[in-house]
């Protein structure tokens, strides 16, 4: 039998009863109830997680407030997890929203209700679809913001703008059908580096070592960083994207004219996540990654002085990405004790 779309749903079914036709209603919805994976494998399998959804819709708003106007450009991805697993097991389409129609909501809803963080933009999302389809059993919404500034031409300008990728910013929106919001903010992609004030020394020395103490070296990385709020409603979410961003760069860098020191990649790291969670009260808990960078330093004593000898100040290193050291923490308020 060719597929037919006489399931589909267009409008709420009519109240309407009669004999034959209720009776075949209930008889096809009998045999069509909830059908599983474990149901249809005797008990053997079941589907375990499941979800489909929209990914890397591109969208510019622009807010135009006479000749001063302003723009966030995001990259949306969308996830709906339904509560029938019909689609999966037998097929059936009844109940599936289209990834297209999920991409025509991102753009209705950005022009509905503007845009403003990336974070309440996504609450606005995965709050539509609970909403609006009562199949749907869990929303989820990233959103990923390119980072233009304001250009500065001796003054911000109106209306021109300029690609700034110092850093990106994300966030994860997602909410079960009853539950409250969770929002996860993020920082990618940041790279930073700093020519001395930074050291690694007295670490493990067996027979397994040949790696030589570091009192003086380059210390550079790429910071990926990420958090959660305790309440979408007292959050400022642009303010806390820029203390996380300004802690770690205070932290790694310390006062312009003299630096901070560091005796590690974790110490840093760890002084930057305290930061966090001193400044910014409504959030939870932060995780961040700082992998090395390396920049070896290149043994010039095996050329001759004749084609070495130079400006002393001139110093050179081989950069080496791989392989590379891997560091992280997480850092969390401990439950308030009730005691």
């Amino acid at each position: 039998m060719p597929w037919t779309s006489t399931n589909r749903i267009y409008a709420k079914p009519s109240n309407t009863s009669g004999g034959e036709g209720v009776a075949a209603v209930a008889t096809a919805s009998s045999a069509r109830a909830a059908p599983t994976a474990a149901a249809d494998t005797g008990g053997r399998f079941e589907l375990s997680d499941h979800g489909y959804g929209k990914s890397c819709v591109k969208l510019l708003h622009v807010y135009r407030d006479g000749e001063y106007h302003a723009i966030r450009e995001y990259d949306v991805s969308t996830e709906l997890k339904l509560t029938s697993e019909s689609p999966y097991v037998i097929g059936d389409n009844k109940d599936v929203v289209a990834t297209d129609s999920q991409k025509n909501t991102v753009y209705l809803l950005a022009k509905k209700h503007g845009v403003k963080t990336p974070e309440e933009f996504g609450a606005v999302v995965v709050n539509h679809f609970l909403y609006t389809y009562k199949q749907v059993g869990e929303a989820k919404c990233r959103v990923v913001e390119y980072p233009w500034e304001r250009l500065q031409a001796g003054a911000p300008h109106n209306h021109a703008f300029i690609f700034s990728p110092a850093a990106t910013r994300w966030c994860e929106v997602s909410q079960v059908r009853h539950d409250a919001v969770v929002v996860k903010s993020g920082l990618s992609g940041l790279r930073v580096l700093k020519t001395t004030q930074s050291a690694f020394v007295d670490f493990v020395q067996d027979e397994y070592t040949t790696l030589a103490d570091a009192a003086e070296r380059i210390f550079s990385t790429v910071v990926e960083a990420e958090w959660t709020y305790d309440s979408m409603r007292t959050a400022d979410f642009d303010n806390a994207w820029l203390t996380v961003k300004d802690a770690i760069l205070e932290k790694f860098a310390g006062p312009p004219d003299t630096g901070v020191y560091s005796p590690s990649v974790q110490h840093t790291l760890y002084q930057a996540e305290k930061m966090v969670l001193e400044k910014v009260s409504e959030i939870s808990w932060i995780k961040m990654t700082m992998p090395n960078k390396h920049y070896l330093n290149i043994d010039m004593s095996k050329f001759p002085a004749n084609v070495t000898k130079g400006d002393p100040r001139h110093h050179i290193y081989q950069p080496i990405d791989k392989p590379a050291g891997l560091i992280y923490a997480q850092l969390r308020r401990r439950p308030k004790s009730h005691l």
